[in-house]
């Protein structure tokens, strides 16, 4: 299931078989959620049979209904849905009003509002920069990797869910867009000082591709830091370009997910063929699959940590399940769940988890995530990097 991601946004959400898992905010952290075209109706994928999984309880008409209730009373319809999906227990349920679902599919073309910073929880509870962006509004701040943030805007963030993090960076709470500050705490080494930052328009740069290794045993690397559209192609291109005689390091490090459809793209790349994953919409499953023609030669390892998300996660299964790679790092987050969109009064979107998804293996991958063939907590990339010298593919 190959070629262009349909897109969905408020003003009429279009139907299509193409499978979208949307990352949201994700970009400037590593929180992800996901979302399937909108489909009214039982599943339309033929051959489909019946799958037992654990769904949310809510049903989006109780949503709707909600929402209309408060369009009719001249209420907030986002509070109205909130609501429900708060009293749910849907982990991954969200509404977006307008503007943030606006917001939502920039960053599904790879730009986003925001610091131009990605962040991560360490075992210790601390929130830490794990990236940040070169020339964006934190790098000019002289924000570093390796710093704990600790407050935005006076707000601690040390207990906060993730998702709400994310939130605070990109004012999308408070309505604050491009041109809007946000003042950060940080810590490093000890010292604690604050920073406020403007917050700016930025594009992505999805996939960086560098070589590694010497000319006589030649490898190339390739870190893919989100699924937006184009990146699968982009993967595809690098195989293709590399060396006939260097193997491949996957860096799915800290990809917080993106369009399911480019993670296909990229599974494609090292698969000829076959299935890449299941997923299940209202207990019918339905198959992904890899187009033929990628590359089944070269030797391939991937890494992985625990901000390895989503379609991050999905490729990952799909490569150590077929054995086409070695998996090195450490077991990634666990977001293997289906979200559907449905558009409310006023324009909002309410996406509801609706089923799960599997690994060729029929693996669970949501709220397990997947465990590497080789777990490395430190020196995972040097660690990979012997691997894949191991299996004749560089040093």
């Amino acid at each position: 299931m190959s070629g262009p991601a349909q897109r969905f946004g408020p003003r009429g959400l279009r139907r299509g078989a193409t499978l979208t898992l949307a990352f949201g905010c994700a970009l400037a952290t590593a929180a992800a959620t996901g979302s399937l075209p909108r489909d009214p109706g039982p599943a339309p994928a033929p051959q489909t049979r019946a799958v037992s999984s654990t769904v949310a309880p809510v049903d989006r008409r109780e949503i709707e209904a909600a929402a209309a209730r408060a369009e009719a009373d001249g209420t907030s319809v986002k509070a109205a849905a909130e609501e429900v999906v708060s009293r749910s227990g849907d982990r991954w349920g969200a509404v977006y009003d307008e503007r943030e679902y606006e917001e939502f599919e920039q960053a599904l073309d790879g730009s986003y509002t925001g610091v131009g910073l990605s962040a991560r929880r360490t075992a210790g509870g601390d929130v830490v920069v794990s990236r940040v962006q070169p020339g964006g509004p934190a790098d000019r701040a002289g924000v570093r990797v390796g710093d704990l943030l600790r407050t935005l805007d006076g707000r601690a963030v040390g207990k906060r869910p993730v998702a709400e993090v994310v939130a605070l960076l990109r004012g999308d709470r408070t309505g604050a867009g491009e041109g809007s500050r946000v003042e950060l705490e940080l810590v490093r080494k000890g010292r604690s000082w604050t920073k406020t930052v403007e917050r700016a328009r930025l594009t992505t740069e999805a996939v960086t591709v560098r070589r590694l290794g010497k000319a006589s045993s030649p490898a190339v690397l390739i870190k893919v830091a989100a699924f937006t559209k184009g990146a699968g192609t982009e993967v595809r291109d690098a195989v293709r370009d590399a060396p006939h005689d260097a193997g491949i390091l996957l860096d799915l490090r800290a990809n917080s997910g993106g369009l399911v459809a480019e993670a296909v793209v990229a599974a494609s790349a090292f698969l000829d063929g076959g299935l890449v994953a299941t997923y299940d919409v209202r207990g019918q499953e339905q198959a992904l699959y890899a187009d033929q023609g990628g590359d089944t030669d070269r030797p391939v390892v991937v890494l992985v940590d625990g901000g390895t998300m989503s379609a991050a996660e999905l490729l990952t299964g799909a490569l150590q399940d077929r054995g086409r790679a070695v998996t090195v790092g450490s077991p990634t987050f666990g977001k293997g769940s289906v979200q559907m969109p449905s558009e409310l009064p006023g324009g909002s979107v309410a996406e509801l988890t609706v089923g799960h998804y599997r690994t060729p293996a029929g693996r669970t991958v949501d709220g397990r995530g997947i465990t590497p063939d080789l777990v490395v907590r430190e020196g995972a990339q040097q660690r990979a990097e012997t691997v894949l010298s191991g299996l004749g593919g560089g040093s």
